[in-house]
């Protein structure tokens, strides 16, 4: 069963990576590269802690939610359609979230690892946040919402309800629908005005 999981896991993890990268290559999707960059640093520090503590089959989604971002970040490295200026916001994000994986490098309790690792992603997130709320038009819901599905997959295969193992996993789920919701917001609220105008004009005698 738990192998059923993985391959549910692994398939939405490559379709995510593969609908981004597509994107981010012809420049309708244009990565912050340091979000991408720390989004891969985190996740791959969580598996570590993770399998330090024995967890085996529900740190490969985990592994798989960083081994992706580092694919986009190549991605964007090589693709000038897809740039996207970093600020001096972005890099104190950026480093905060590098400060946040130091600290579990420096941490043994792996209760608190997990909370630095957490910490650190979140931190890159946000860059990525504010982007997706103030140009969607840049970001690719899909992606995000097939790495929700991917995180969930983590749940089924979870053993032991402890903190190591359903850490991570439940924030990626956060995480990536929120920044989901924040893409579509737009074409939702378009589609409410639009529907409105034509139920008033439907009215009009």
């Amino acid at each position: 069963m738990l192998q059923y999981l993985v391959l549910f896991s692994l398939l939405f993890s490559l379709n995510w990576v593969i609908i981004y990268i597509k994107n981010t290559l012809v420049g309708k999707a244009k990565p912050n590269k340091i979000s991408w960059l720390m989004w891969s640093l985190g996740p791959i520090v969580a598996t570590f802690v993770e399998l330090s503590k024995g967890v085996t089959w529900a740190a490969l989604p985990v592994f798989l939610s960083g081994f992706g971002p580092l694919c986009v970040f190549i991605a964007a490295l090589f693709s000038k359609k897809a740039y996207w200026k970093s600020t001096v916001f972005d890099y104190f994000c950026g480093l905060f979230s590098l400060l946040a994986l130091v600290l579990w490098l420096a941490v043994k309790e792996v209760n608190i690892s997990i909370i630095f690792a957490i910490i650190s992603d979140f931190s890159a997130a946000i860059p990525t946040i504010k982007k997706s709320w103030t140009h969607p038009e840049t970001e690719v819901a899909a992606s995000y919402f097939l790495g929700t599905l991917s995180a969930l997959t983590s749940f089924a295969a979870i053993k032991y309800w402890i903190f190591p193992e359903y850490g991570f996993p439940f924030y990626l789920v956060i995480l990536n629908t929120l920044i989901g919701l924040f893409i579509i917001r737009h074409k939702m609220f378009k589609t409410s005005i639009s529907s409105s105008k034509n139920n008033k004009l439907t009215r009009l005698p």
